[in-house]
């Protein structure tokens, strides 16, 4: 099976998204599809993708009649309208005029200053995009003008000039939708939301309620055109600040610069790097000094020091002088690349919220139909009043439609995601937000989550040669506690060599074999097993790392870490969340005892191996409930699996990183109760939106039943609360840190 990802254009209703992807999923050549709206992308798994596209666009166009489905590869959208500023910060004019900055934009497949390129396809698709806005106000302006002309004409009792001034007026707003209605009849979709909106103001023709039929046909226009613009803009907003890829960039070639794709650029190329551009490659500096800003991937607020040598991740911004960096990895493996690959995986994974939501909408729409027929047809029996409880139930038409329900949730995760990744906090998905909402404990490893993981060998004790022996076994591992252990070797000239034969031994240590002697190098359990009686007098502080050799003990090592700092804020910051902390290490107790009482951390379990942290781990959760785990290394792959959220520091090991449901990019403390905190925002922007829909919809029934509504209401009870919601989900990305 391959999976490939495509771009649904001209898809601009939520809930007809979800229908496209059920009918996708019914096909049998497709193994899974999901379509997420806020980033308009199917992801397909199947046999051979590209050869069902033609079948695939056809069975969409079923609900939506222009869904085309191309290919993303290639495709590299700006998220601007006509002279906006786009994601590089420069204003983009459609004139080729010279904007403020002093660059001009050309729209001929030129390359612009600002390292982004314009091209045919890429202008057809704004423009075409432009022109159905341009459209849609033409036609909300010209329906407007007659609408009133029939409200005046009929206040100087001209019936029939008035009459007709309100049929133009339908036929301008509704035309388009009483023939998409027709059309959709034919393919058997009887409750979609032009046919409804067709059906209830006809109905009010019907009774005599022109103004009626066109003043709702209106509102109803003027709210998808709101609504469309604000969903719009928060999908752009969004991606924005996600999307940093770089269109170009300027390759060094001998003494000349040039202006080359982003995606040709190779590893090694050089490339410059002027003041205010962004690192557009991962790499390191060759030569220049700047102060990097790294807020865009980091969230960190502070400008970093960059010098030759130095490592430079795309995305972040250089602020003061000019660079020249060599590539390390092309941009499909780059840093931008990583985190929006991150943020739209993320947005596919949909959360059980999501999908009950979209269950829901399935059954909504026919009950309210259904609910509408019983309100037209039994009062109207009893009563005699056919007028009246028509339209009451015309306006239960109005409001069937769920948009507000199918849209408003997904957008409200999806938030929550592009919210996270501004603060260089990477959530794997709604369902790791979802989850991360009703964790009542947070567990922590101490090492490189805690503390800084910056060892340094504060004592040697007992016999020569111990730290000699020690660098020998730790010369090829990339744990700090060895790294600390041959720097300190290095730094006072101690000749080592690595060992003819080598075992690690997860959470205890290494086994060596050194000029034919049986070193043992690790903590008290890899002695102790091993029946090496350890010294009497066992050292305390720190971190120790004992020596034997052929059974005996020579000595040990005693090493320090610093914490972090922040831990302390940050574990506090917990504590008012309402939420019990913990930490498992693999280190000394009385060094993890230290660390405890300098945080606040509730509770304390060292020397423990990887199995072990499991064990401790599920024992918390079966005592508290659902439990987050934050750790760095390797080791602690098996436990970020095994908890209900797995978190890794960003600096950690990949495996880590791979098995963690959230990466902390900045590797600083302060993100765990940060990414918490957007969690619960999340889940409860999503619910508000969910109730208050719900709540609105229902109250304008309940004022219809008593008289007291009118199908204006209800169109308000559709499109208004849809917008309302879409706004309402997109303020997590204003909150503040």
């Amino acid at each position: 099976m391959t999976r490939k990802v495509y771009i649904l254009e001209n898809l601009d209703c939520a809930n007809c998204a979800a229908k496209i992807e059920a009918k996708f999923n019914a096909l049998p050549e497709v193994a899974e599809a999901t379509i997420t709206f806020a980033t308009r992308q199917l992801r397909l798994t199947a046999k051979d993708p590209d050869s069902l596209l033609p079948k695939l666009t056809e069975v969409a166009r079923t609900v939506e009649s222009e869904v085309e489905i191309l290919p993303r590869e290639g495709r590299h959208e700006h998220h601007h309208g006509h002279d906006g500023p786009c994601a590089c910060g420069h204003e983009h004019h459609h004139h080729d005029e010279d904007c403020a900055c002093g660059h001009e934009h050309h729209h001929h497949g030129e390359d612009c200053a600002c390292g982004h390129h314009h091209d045919h396809e890429e202008h057809a698709a704004h423009e075409h995009h432009e022109e159905d806005s341009d459209k849609d106000k033409r036609i909300i302006v010209l329906g407007t003008a007659l609408f009133l002309a029939g409200l005046m004409l009929g206040w100087v009792d001209l019936g029939i000039l008035s009459a007709i001034a309100f049929v133009a007026a339908y036929v301008v707003l509704g035309g388009e939708i009483l023939v998409t209605a027709v059309k959709n009849l034919t393919r058997g979709h009887v409750l979609d939301e032009n046919f409804l909106m067709s059906i209830a103001t006809i109905g009010a023709f019907a009774i005599g309620e022109l103004a009626e039929a066109v003043g709702v046909m209106l509102f109803y226009r003027m709210g998808e055109y709101f609504e469309e613009k604000a969903v719009a803009r928060s999908r752009s907003q969004i991606m924005e600040a996600v999307d940093l890829r770089p269109e170009v960039v300027n390759r060094i070639d001998g003494a000349s610069v040039s202006v080359i794709p982003a995606g040709e650029a190779r590893v090694n190329d050089l490339l410059l790097v002027r003041p205010g551009d962004r690192i557009p490659l991962d790499g390191v500096v060759v030569s220049g000094e700047s102060r990097i800003d790294t807020a865009p991937i980091t969230g960190e607020p502070v400008p970093v020091r960059a010098a030759a040598g130095d490592k430079v991740v795309s995305g972040c911004v250089n602020t003061t002088g000019q660079l020249t960096i060599r590539v390390e990895k092309p941009l499909s493996e780059s840093m931008v690349t990583r985190i929006l690959n991150s943020v739209e995986n993320a947005a596919a994974s949909k959360p059980r919220f999501e999908r009950f939501i979209t269950r829901f909408a399935r059954v909504y729409t026919p009950i309210v139909v259904g609910l509408a027929a019983v309100v037209a047809i039994v009062p109207s029996i009893v009563t005699g009043d056919w007028n009246y409880w028509v339209y009451t139930a015309l306006s239960f038409l109005v409001m069937s439609c769920p948009c507000a329900l199918v849209l408003s949730v997904p957008l409200a995760f999806f938030s929550g995601i592009g919210a996270g990744s501004r603060q260089g906090i990477l959530f794997k998905g709604g369902v790791s937000i979802e989850a991360m909402g009703k964790i009542k404990a947070v567990v922590m490893d101490k090492t490189g989550t805690i503390t800084r993981g910056d060892f340094r060998v504060q004592e040697i004790a007992d016999r020569e040669g111990v730290l000699a022996l020690a660098a020998c076994c730790e010369c090829h591992s990339t744990h700090p506690i060895a790294v600390s252990i041959v720097e300190a070797a290095r730094e006072r000239a101690v000749e080592f060599h690595a060992p003819e034969a080598l075992e690690e031994l997860p959470g205890k240590g290494i086994r060596a074999t050194v000029e034919g002697k049986t070193i043992l190098c690790g903590n008290e359990k890899l002695l102790e097993e091993n029946g090496v009686p350890l010294p009497e007098a066992l050292p305390r502080g720190g971190t120790s790392v004992f020596v034997a050799e052929n059974g005996v003990c020579l000595g040990h090592l005693l090493i320090a870490d610093t914490l972090k700092p922040g831990a302390k804020e940050a574990v506090s910051r917990l504590k008012k969340q309402g939420i019990a902390t913990a930490m498992l290490t693999g280190d000394d107790q009385t060094a993890a005892n230290e660390i405890a009482a300098q945080t606040g951390i509730g509770e304390v379990h060292a020397r423990l191996l990887p199995d072990e942290k499991l064990e401790h781990l599920q024992q918390i959760r079966s005592r508290l409930g659902a439990a987050m785990f934050v750790g760095d290394g390797i080791n602690d792959a098996p436990v970020l699996a095994g908890a209900d959220v797995g978190a890794a520091m960003g600096s950690g090991a990949d495996a880590a990183i791979e098995a963690a449901d959230v990466v902390f990019m900045t590797s600083d403390v302060n993100a765990i109760p940060e990414s918490l905190d957007i969690a619960r925002k999340t889940g409860a922007i999503a619910w508000q939106n969910v109730v208050f829909a719900l709540a609105v919809k229902l109250i304008v029934m309940i004022l219809g039943l008593t008289g007291h509504a009118s199908m204006w209401m209800a169109v308000f009870a559709d499109s208004g609360v849809a917008m309302l919601c879409v706004l309402n989900s997109i303020r997590l990305l204003y909150r503040k840190k």
